[in-house]
């Protein structure tokens, strides 16, 4: 419906891209004019541009490949506890980074669960550090999301499609190929670019899995400069790589990612003929769900033992950590709710792009940039919770993006003619038509925001003191401090908040996900 008359306004999404992109490219602006010099890439830096690529590349085919049969297995079969594991199929996502990456080692790792297996055998321990290591964790990460946006796209296709298909007789393979693979040219593009993307930013992974300077990325280069070097110009040139190479993959999404979908249907159950193979389908899902909550059930039995020994200063970040997602989400539904509503219209270029600048921009440089700028005319350490949380809200706008865009999409272009017949204002159609009809999206972009707050160590190291810290950064404190029991305790709590704030927001996708 571009270039008509619209039920919706474009013009609100495109002021918050507008600030998005002014966030953004502004905190960067402010590092590279801070540095004294801003040299040309050395011999590490394209060593650092060539893992991060291959690893990228590797990390997006593996998860989204092996995501295709675990979705359609999922769509096709109704068991027991399936809407359990659905939910679950987010917790590796959401999981805070350190905490995966330890229940990684306890099973995947030299001394793991696996590593014993074989050594009753006789076979030699796994090895996980190097490239096979980081693509492993990001597999880990990244399949769930993969997963859920597929399955999404999966139940969105009409039942009236397969009763027809059923019908005329078609077969499993025939019905595939008709029904199925149209949608997955459409959905697939798009989620391969992101997962690329966030695959491009990858830091705490390749710090702790990758096994040397070998196996480095550009985010860990940026993390060096600052670290090490103090090198602003150094970093301020790797995040303008980074910006780059997302944008090519975003722009790459927007060409091949569109598509006229199914049209409407009558919102019927999904009821499907093509019976297949069950037991094929039930091992996808067994084996899926073993590799996805192995490494959880490693943090819950490691993290028992430490409830009871973590100080009260725990408690009290977790407050902080609770009261910063909640903020962070408010914050980003103002943000992505009139962006997915600017690219429904049509005038998606600029909207889509500038919300996924999010994926490719170093957390650290947004805030070494905001540090920069606050500076002369604040303390930025009274300001590091309200950073923190507009900080993470941007870092959560591509994934809120990638979730709401097509459910907008589809509602303009299914009511969105008969609204302008009845002469319905734009606000009565946001909140009488597109705000209902989007519920399932909006509770799950919410609940994976709140998730991805709770969990995330970056901006708040920068900004706090002593007396103000986040639950991830205290669990960073208390293993600097060699207080293993009460960080495991304090992992498992955090991933409790983690999981219930996904779980409480998401409840209303997780139903539509049945119909």
């Amino acid at each position: 419906m571009a270039g008509r008359a619209q039920p919706v306004s474009p013009w609100p999404g495109v002021g918050a891209a507008a600030l998005v992109a002014a966030l953004i490219l502004g905190t960067l602006a402010a590092v590279a004019l801070r540095a004294d010099t801003a040299g040309g890439f050395g011999p590490a830096d394209w060593a650092a541009l060539r893992f991060t690529l291959v690893q990228a590349v590797l990390s997006a085919l593996f998860s989204a490949g092996l995501a295709i049969p675990v979705a359609r297995a999922l769509a096709r079969r109704r068991f027991r506890g399936r809407s359990a594991l659905i939910a679950l199929l987010g917790a590796p996502f959401i999981l805070p980074v350190i905490v995966a990456i330890l229940g990684l080692l306890q099973v995947f790792g030299r001394a793991g669960w696996i590593s014993d297996i074989l050594g009753l055998f006789g076979l030699p321990p796994l090895r996980i550090y190097g490239l096979h290591g980081v693509v492993l964790a990001h597999v880990f990460f990244n399949l769930p999301l993969a997963t859920r946006l597929i399955l999404q796209a999966w139940q969105e296709i009409p039942a009236e499609r397969f009763r027809l298909a059923a019908q005329l007789g078609c077969d499993g393979f025939t019905m595939f190929r008709l029904i199925e693979l149209p949608m997955l040219r459409r959905i697939l593009p798009g989620v391969l670019a992101v997962i690329f993307a966030i695959c491009l930013t990858s830091f705490a992974v390749a710090l702790t899995l990758g096994g040397g300077p070998r196996a480095t990325t550009l985010e860990l280069a940026i993390y060096q400069s600052f670290t090490y070097d103090f090198d602003l110009g150094r970093a301020a040139l790797l995040s303008g790589l980074q910006l780059a190479l997302t944008a090519v993959a975003a722009l790459a999404a927007l060409k091949f990612s569109r598509g006229d979908g199914f049209g409407a249907g009558l919102d019927r159950t999904i009821r499907r003929w093509d019976g297949g193979a069950p037991a094929v389908d039930a091992c996808w899902i067994g084996v899926a769900a073993a590799f996805l909550l192995l490494p959880l059930a490693a943090v819950v039995i490691s993290g028992l033992t430490g409830l009871f020994e973590m100080p009260a200063l725990v408690f009290r970040s977790a407050v902080i950590s609770v009261l910063v997602a909640a903020t962070s989400t408010i914050v980003l539904l103002i943000l992505a709710l009139p962006m997915a509503m600017a690219v429904a219209t049509g005038r998606h270029g600029i909207v889509e792009l500038s919300g996924i600048l999010g994926l490719a921009a170093s957390p650290l440089v947004i805030g070494t940039g905001l540090f920069i700028l606050i500076r002369p005319v604040a303390n930025p350490v009274t300001l590091a919770l309200p950073v923190t949380a507009l900080v993470n809200a941007v870092m959560a706008l591509p994934f809120a993006l990638r979730i709401l865009v097509p459910a907008a999409h589809d509602v303009v272009v299914r009511h969105g003619r008969l609204a302008l017949s009845l002469d319905m204002d734009k606000r009565t159609f946001f909140t009488r038509v597109l705000l209902p009809r989007m519920h399932p999206q909006i509770r799950f972009a919410a609940g994976l925001s709140a998730a991805l707050s709770m969990g995330d160590l970056g901006v708040i190291a920068l900004f706090a003191d002593p007396q103000i810290a986040t639950l991830p950064l205290q669990i960073y404190r208390l293993m600097g401090a060699y207080q293993m029991q009460a960080a495991a305790g304090a992992a498992l709590l955090l991933l409790l908040l983690s999981m219930g704030a996904f779980w409480l927001l998401d409840r209303g996708g997780r139903l539509h996900a049945e119909t």
